[in-house]
This record gives C-alpha cells, sequence and structure tokens, in this order.
C-alpha cells in the first residue's frame, strides 16, 4: 500500500517554515522632521530596497513634502533642506507607491517601530488601510546576535562596519536601507550556521538558547520530511516529549533554534538525547498516535492527554433502587453513563443539576427491595422520593428513573426547563450567585451529555469508513471501528478505489466493541475522529450499524449555552433561545 501526505487541515507556515532564501524583503529608511509621527512631525524622504535569495529585486527613492518647515538641526543631520522638498510630491501620492512597492514582502528597518510607526500613522491620518506586514528590527535581532565585543552599541553604522557593509550609512534614506540590506544579510548568514534557516526561526530567535543546546540540532537531520510523529528521548532512554508535525525533520530542527520559545520546552531540549520519528499515511493518523503515546508514556513535558484514565463519568445504576455516581470507569453492566467530564467538579455540577430536577435517591449503597430504613433528611424536605423507609412506590420510583435516563442518552430539556425557571426566580430576586451556579451546573450536565451521546454514535459502529480528498488530490481513507482508528491510508492514483478499500479494510486493526458509551479507544480519540468525520469533504464509504446521534439531544444547546456562559451569566438569552 502506497502512502503519502493528506491532511484534513492546510498546514500552516508556522509549522512548515518558510526559507529565507524564498522570502522576499523589502528594507526601509524614512528621515523626518522629528522623532515622534503623533507630535506632528513628518516624513521627509523613504528609501527602501526589495530583496531576495540576497539579490536586489529592486528600489524606491524619494523625497517627501512634509508640508511643514524642516527644523534647523535636522536639516544639519540630514542634509535635506526646506529647499530640497519644496515640489516633492506629498504623503498622500507616496504612501500608496511605497505600499504598491512592498506589498507581499517582510518589512525590514532598524529601528523598525520608529519606521513603520510613521508609516502607519501616516496611513490612518490619510485613511489608507495598513496591510498586514510581518516585521524584522535588525536592532533587535543584533543584540541577540552581535556581541560587546564586536560592537559597543547596536546603531546601524557601528553594525554596517562589523559586517562589512558596501554602503555606509549616511543619514539618508537610500543609503541607510542600502546599509540595512547588508546587515540583514551578515546576520542571517551568521545565524545559517546556528541552524536558522527559516523566517519563523528568524523572527523568534533568541539568544537565551545555549550553545548546548544548538548543537543537538542534529538529532533532527536524520528525520524525514514527512507528516507523523517525534519522540524526545532522555538519558534513560525515556520519552520526555510527544508531537505532530506535517514536516517532522522541519518541526524538530525549530527546537535547537530558538523557533521555540516555551521555557518548559528548552529544558526538555538540554535532556534530550536523541528524537525518534514515527511516519504517518495521514495527519489524523498522526494525531491519534499521538494521543496514544502520550497515555502509554506519560511524558512529563506534555501538558494534555497524560491520564486519559481520570476521566469522570455519571453513572444510573442498575438495582432495584436505582441512584446516581460519580465513577472512572464504564463497566459492561447495562448501566447509562453520561461524560466523560474533565474533572470531578463538572460531574459534580452535572449530578447536582439532575438531583434539583429530579427525586431519585442520594444515598449510596445498596437497597433491598423492600427496605426499611429512617428517612432522610431531603425525604422530609419533599426532595427524595424515600424508597428508604419503604413509602416510595416502585412504578413510581421507575418512572422517575426512565425521566433521568432520557436526559442522559437523548433530550435534557425536562433539566433545562426545571433549572431555567429557578435561575430566573433566583435573578429575580437579585440572588445572581445562586443563578450563575444553577447555571455552571446546567451547563456540565449539557457538555457530559453531549460528549456521550456522540460517542455512543460512534461507538455503535462496528465499522466506519470515510475518506476526504487531499491537498495533493489524492484520497484519504480512514477506517473506524467502534470509536477506534483501526487503518489509515492514502489512495495512489489510477487503481481501483474498490479494490484499494477492500484491501484496506482487510488489512485493519481488529476491535472490539467497548463497554456501553466508553469507546474501544480513548474519548479523545473517538472526538479526533468525530471532527475529521464531521468536517467538509468527507465522504461515507462504508458503514456497519448507524451512526446516528438524538435530534433533541444535548449537542443543540451548546452554542446557546456556550454564548450564555460568555454573556457572563445570562439566563434570559439560554432559556429562549433553547425553545424557539
Amino acid at each position: 500500500m502506497t502512502t503519502g501526505l493528506a491532511t484534513p487541515v492546510q498546514a500552516s507556515f508556522d509549522e512548515l517554515g518558510r526559507p529565507l532564501r524564498d522570502v522576499t524583503f523589502c528594507v526601509v529608511d524614512l528621515e523626518t522632521t522629528g522623532g515622534s509621527a503623533a507630535a506632528g512631525a513628518r516624513i521627509t524622504e523613504i528609501g527602501a530596497v526589495k530583496v531576495r535569495g540576497g539579490e536586489v529585486l529592486g528600489e524606491l527613492q524619494t523625497l517627501v513634502d512634509p508640508t511643514t518647515p524642516i527644523p534647523a538641526f535636522i536639516a544639519v543631520l540630514t542634509g535635506i533642506t526646506d529647499q530640497m522638498v519644496a515640489g516633492s510630491p506629498r504623503m498622500d501620492t507616496v504612501l500608496p507607491t511605497f505600499l504598491d512597492f512592498a506589498r507581499g514582502c517582510v518589512l525590514v528597518a532598524h529601528n523598525a517601530p520608529f519606521d513603520v510607526g510613521f508609516l502607519r500613522h501616516d496611513a490612518g491620518r490619510l485613511g489608507h488601510p495598513w496591510p498586514v506586514f510581518e516585521v524584522i528590527d535588525t536592532a533587535t535581532l543584533a543584540r541577540r546576535v552581535v556581541t560587546r565585543d564586536e560592537a559597543p552599541n547596536c546603531k546601524l553604522a557601528t553594525l554596517a562596519r562589523v559586517f562589512r557593509a558596501s554602503t555606509s550609512p549616511t543619514h539618508r534614506a537610500l543609503d541607510d536601507a542600502r546599509a540595512t540590506v547588508d546587515v540583514l544579510h551578515g546576520m542571517i548568514e551568521r545565524l545559517g550556521n546556528l541552524g536558522v534557516h527559516t523566517l519563523e526561526e528568524l523572527s523568534h530567535f533568541s539568544s537565551r538558547v545555549s550553545a548546548a543546546q544548538r548543537r543537538k540540532r542534529h538529532l533532527a537531520e536524520p528525520l524525514p520530511h514527512a507528516p507523523g510523529i517525534y519522540l524526545f528521548r532522555g538519558p534513560r532512554d525515556e520519552v520526555l516529549y510527544v508531537g505532530t508535525s506535517q514536516d517532522l525533520r522541519t518541526r524538530v530542527r525549530r527546537y535547537f533554534t530558538a523557533g521555540e520559545t516555551r521555557s518548559r520546552m528548552g529544558e526538555m531540549v538540554a535532556l534530550a538525547e536523541r528524537v525518534e520519528a514515527v511516519v504517518c499515511a495521514t495527519a489524523v493518523q498522526a494525531q491519534v498516535r499521538e494521543l496514544r503515546l502520550i497515555a502509554q508514556h506519560k511524558p512529563r513535558y506534555n501538558r494534555r492527554s497524560r491520564h486519559p484514565e481520570r476521566a469522570q463519568w455519571v453513572k444510573l445504576t442498575v438495582e432495584p433502587w436505582p441512584r446516581l455516581s460519580i465513577v472512572r470507569r464504564v463497566l459492561d453492566d447495562g448501566a447509562d453513563y453520561a461524560g466523560p467530564f474533565g474533572s470531578r467538579q463538572g460531574a459534580e455540577q452535572a449530578l447536582a443539576a439532575l438531583h434539583t430536577a429530579f427525586g431519585i435517591r442520594q444515598c449510596t449503597g445498596r437497597l433491598a427491595r423492600n427496605a426499611r430504613r429512617s428517612a432522610c433528611a431531603l425525604a422530609e424536605m419533599g426532595r427524595c422520593m424515600s424508597p428508604c423507609d419503604g413509602t416510595a412506590d416502585a412504578s413510581a420510583y421507575a418512572g422517575e428513573v426512565e425521566r433521568v435516563r432520557s436526559v442522559l442518552v437523548a433530550d435534557p430539556e425536562a433539566v433545562r426547563a426545571q433549572l431555567a425557571d429557578t435561575m430566573h426566580t433566583l435573578a429575580a430576586q437579585q440572588r445572581y450567585e445562586e443563578a450563575r451556579s444553577q447555571r455552571d451546573r446546567l451547563a456540565a450536565l449539557v457538555r457530559g451529555t453531549a460528549r456521550s451521546q456522540r460517542l455512543t454514535g460512534l461507538t455503535g459502529c462496528a465499522e466506519l469508513v470515510a475518506a476526504r480528498r487531499g491537498d495533493d488530490g489524492r484520497w484519504q481513507v480512514h477506517v473506524i471501528r467502534h470509536g477506534r482508528l483501526a487503518a489509515a491510508g492514502v489512495m495512489p492514483a489510477q487503481v481501483s478505489a474498490h479494490d484499494w478499500v477492500r484491501e484496506l479494510r482487510a488489512g485493519a486493526e481488529t476491535v472490539l466493541p467497548g463497554p456501553g458509551p466508553a469507546p474501544a479507544a480513548t474519548p479523545g480519540e473517538s472526538e479526533l475522529l468525530l471532527r475529521w468525520l464531521e468536517s467538509d469533504g468527507v465522504r461515507l464509504v462504508h458503514v456497519d450499524g448507524e451512526w446516528t446521534c438524538p435530534v433533541a439531544g444535548a449537542r443543540r444547546l451548546l452554542p446557546l449555552l456556550e454564548t450564555a456562559v460568555e454573556a457572563g451569566g445570562s439566563v434570559v438569552g439560554f432559556d429562549e433561545g433553547s425553545r424557539r
């Protein structure tokens, strides 16, 4: 089977990196009447040089009529006088010309906040939209690259001497822009020896990365330019960190060139002895295998997905007098489950929401069918049907349990309506904190039941085969069994699709169903697959079973609920929106 890259989402430049040789820079310098555009200073000259791969593509130079007198000390410094700019074009004419010249480029300037700040200010003053430029400041970069032994300061004239610029700065815009080009190229050449080869690495370069870390960049060299998973391993061959990338070598190299700015990653790289790569057929397969490896090895430098076994579930028990409880494992016991919840607190909030709306017992432990115990305080307050003292009607209690089950597996409307009324009453009494507490309980319940309802729809399918056309025109195909990825591949061109998919299915992993709504994999893996299945362009090839979700299920309330929470506790919008 031939495999290849097929991405469900467009790979970002941040991940792939743009080689510096392919980047077009527009190096700009300005002369002005003063130091602050906000204080009324104006531009008197613009000089710009467009370069790519060390080659000059074009130059722009023009004097600008500032429409205000040039101070004498500025005229002495730059040599630009009122007589020189008389008759020159004004900024409303020059600015569009410069923006057209710089379109699609990365702006470079020495002390970029000054030059770019003036240009942005004039764009706003003249009503021109300012493009979203990426900016490199050679002064800032020099402070990270040039040592004090080489240069006492990072002024342009000093750096021009250090890097033997062919043009000396003269406080005229084009000369200074040409000198800045040579300084930029000199620093790029020096950083290339430290493994900085992309714009992203250049932008984030930091001298705080130790030489020892940079020397480890050879660990990335054996890795392929292919999608997959990378594992950093420590002195005892333990897994320190697991990640995924569309381009393994490019991504891992960034860890050794300060493209990675997280302090924890610097600590991890210092410990790393080798990097292991696992090439994957598709990006989805890489993401799934990343989750599995993190759960297996629990690397200390991965923050997320390390402990899927700690997920919490709300369970409706199977016993003579069923009750609700919070558990960590889903068993094949015929019970109904909701979740998983990301924390114990979330599960407790969902449990409280259910107990607010329904009168099933809250005591722990099993009760015999003919129990004869003392009634609890909740029973005396009318908040429990009191099966413990023998006064509960078995059929009425069974009906209440069935309503709880309906909320968990099908429709949360009964709880929503109950808690919405309670929230309105509390809000009318200005008891806003209590109303917010009820809202949070409802939010936890809706999120948890939405997750289990979606998972149940997928885990009930013995096999689901789906395909999506990748950016290279080939089809990426995934075989999913009981919520677990069983096989993945990219279909070669000019083959029989039917025969190729049949072979992929035949070689797929055998997967036994998990208990209840729990998938045969972790919930995180199944939800990742669900997001891919629901993305644009995915086509179902084969379904063994029914992939469904309740029409009136909890998921329909999620957008309204999130809006209510983001609005700072508004319950009216959630209540009215859900009834429409």
